[in-house]
């Protein structure tokens, strides 16, 4: 069980890294506008905001990657806090913004979690 939550947590690590790439780099590009449909213009008019997204996103990966390589006890609380941390984000994104954050963020950070905890 405990290696089924380290591959679920290194893979919602690998999302939220790949998150950082869209939202910092790629978002005026044609991936990244294709994350919300925008426009051209509307990918400049928001390309700060969306870097700054992207930076939270990478904090969830570095956290989430921290808790994969450190020592139990800290390495089993880290990853429960930053799971967490992606639940919240992925419910909040839910209900703001686009439902299908819900299967795309916080059910994989569920799922991950529910391995965490299940592995102690």
């Amino acid at each position: 069980m405990q290696t089924l939550a380290n591959v679920l947590v290194g893979l919602v690590a690998a999302l939220h890294a790949y998150i950082l790439v869209l939202e910092m780099f790629l978002w005026e590009k044609k991936p990244g506008r294709g994350l919300h449909g925008f426009d051209p213009e509307m990918a400049r008019a928001t390309a700060a905001l969306a870097a700054n997204q992207g930076l939270y996103n990478g904090f969830l990966a570095a956290g989430l990657v921290w808790g994969l390589i450190a020592d139990d006890p800290t390495g089993f609380r880290v990853q429960v806090f930053f799971l967490a941390c992606v639940i919240v984000a992925g419910v909040y994104g839910t209900v703001t913004a686009n439902r299908r954050i819900l299967f795309a963020q916080a059910l994989p950070g569920a799922l991950a979690l529910a391995a965490v905890l299940a592995a102690r």
